[in-house]
């Protein structure tokens, strides 16, 4: 096994931290206000627990090829399809019963459960005061962690969603990369400065139910709902979310 090297900041994070002699947009950003500040957010989802409804389109498509199909299908002896349907006609066969697609929770627009859009994923959205949010006012934002001397950002991701969940022990860390970056500008309407914030992806894992902390209130939903609470970065957040259904 590789030992691990000593606690250092790396290359890149020095680079981010620093200001770079062969950047023209180095002064400019140092002169508004830039303090360098890089924050470790954390997209938290639970992926969909049933299959999704298929669409109008494609289930005419496969409709259509069954039937196409079906012409040129090989015929057996009747002898062979009759043992066929009397496969799993013995005392262990039990009647079964799909479980519902709309739940309680979605009957009762209940966001704070996991239990709802059973098809569709879900993320979680924290309410509370978060880095760079106008007079230190509580916002809707992600898990977050200003880095400060991890080794690597992603460990500071994990201290993020760590410090709200209390543990990672029903989580998955989506590779070592954070999926995607924004430069937040100074608003004109805020004391604070310019920064960056780095965004990782998790994944909820065999948990139906978390014990927040950290926050005011908490919500879990779904990627329409989620760019209804970001107004101003609606284009940002509908390219990095990438959902297709």
């Amino acid at each position: 096994m590789l030992s691990r090297s000593p606690a250092r900041l790396s290359p890149l994070l020095r680079s981010l931290r620093q200001q770079r002699g062969f950047s023209s947009a180095a002064a400019p950003a140092a002169a508004a206000g830039d303090d360098g500040k890089i924050v470790a957010s954390v997209l938290f989802e639970r992926l969909p627990v049933v299959i999704p409804k298929i669409h109008p389109v494609i289930y005419a498509f496969q409709e259509f090829s069954f039937r196409w199909r079906q012409q040129y299908r090989r015929q057996y002896p009747d002898e062979v399809l009759g043992k066929a349907d009397a496969r799993g006609k013995g005392d262990y066969q039990i009647d079964y019963v799909p479980a519902p697609r709309v739940t309680e929770a979605d009957k009762t627009n209940d966001r704070k459960s996991l239990q709802r859009a059973l098809d569709n994923k879900l993320y979680l959205l924290l309410y509370g005061k978060a880095y760079g949010s106008p007079d230190g006012k509580p916002i809707w934002h992600f898990p977050e962690k200003i880095y400060e001397n991890e080794d690597t950002l992603r460990l500071c991701a994990e201290s993020a969603l760590k410090s709200v969940l209390g543990g990672l022990h029903n989580t998955y860390f989506v590779g070592n990369a954070p999926m995607a970056h924004m430069v937040v500008e100074k608003s004109e309407d805020s004391s604070g400065s310019s920064f960056k914030r780095f965004f990782f992806k998790s994944q909820v894992v065999g948990a139906s139910k978390y014990h927040m902390g950290k926050c005011q209130d908490y919500a879990w939903v779904t990627k329409d709902e989620l760019l209804e609470y970001f107004p101003e970065h609606k284009d940002f957040f509908n390219k990095m979310i990438i959902h297709i259904r």
